[in-house]
C-alpha cells in the first residue's frame, strides 16, 4: 500500500481525505499491524489511481512430480507416449489415425 501511495505522490493524510478512510488506519496498514478488507484495499487503491487485479500465481495448479517424471524420460520415451496418448484420443473420438 505504501508503494502505491507513493507512486500516486500522496502522504497518508491526503489519501486518507482521497478515499475517506482515516489517516490511522492507513498508518496500520502501512506498518503491517492489520489486515485490511479487500473493499479497503481496493478504495485505497483507486484513490492512487490504480486498479485492483486478481491474477493466478504462478505455478498453482501444477502437479511437479508428473514434471519431473516425464523430464526424467528420454526423448523418444517421451514421444512415444504423446504418440499413444494422441492414438487414445483418436480411437475415443472414432477418428481413424494412420500408424
Amino acid at each position: 500500500m505504501r508503494a502505491a501511495r507513493r507512486r500516486a505522490g500522496l502522504s497518508q493524510r491526503a489519501l486518507a481525505e482521497r478515499a475517506g478512510v482515516p489517516q490511522a488506519t492507513i498508518a496500520r496498514i502501512e506498518a503491517g499491524q492489520v489486515d485490511p478488507r479487500i473493499g479497503t484495499v481496493e478504495v485505497l487503491l483507486t484513490a492512487c489511481g490504480l486498479d485492483l487485479d486478481a491474477t493466478p500465481r504462478l505455478g498453482d495448479g501444477i502437479d511437479r512430480a508428473h514434471i519431473r517424471t516425464n523430464l526424467a524420460l528420454t526423448p523418444a520415451e517421451r514421444l512415444e507416449r504423446v504418440s499413444r496418448a494422441a492414438n487414445a484420443l483418436a480411437n475415443l473420438s472414432g477418428i481413424a489415425r494412420a500408424s
